[in-house]
């Protein structure tokens, strides 16, 4: 399996960090399921003041391509997107609508 790290802003105002944070406690099912058919084996955030990184695991199955065709196919999932555009803002550098941008892999242990 391979691993893929993502980067994400939030807007920085406590009330709507929390929000976030409460919407990801209980993330629509689905969503849930199409993360999964996209071949996301294992998904996790962190937070460290308004950024974000998202690591995932995933499958022989899995492409960003794919994951993409199933995101804009999926209704709720778009529902999804929209609601947490309320809460998140692209980093620097990252192209026009943008959102999770790849990080590059510098070092392993």
């Amino acid at each position: 399996m391979n691993n893929y790290c993502f980067t994400l802003d939030l807007i920085d105002d406590p009330a709507l960090i929390e929000e976030y944070e409460a919407w990801h406690r209980n993330v629509w099912p689905e969503v849930m399921a199409n993360i999964r058919a996209a071949g996301i084996e294992a998904m996790e955030i962190y937070r460290y003041g308004n950024r974000l990184m998202m690591i995932i695991q995933v499958n022989t199955e899995y492409s960003a391509e794919r994951k993409n065709e199933l995101d804009l196919a999926n209704e709720k999932v778009q529902e999804w997107e929209q609601l947490m555009w309320t809460y998140q803002k692209p980093v620097p550098g990252a192209k026009p609508g943008e959102k999770w941008v790849q990080m590059k892999k510098i070092f392993e242990l």
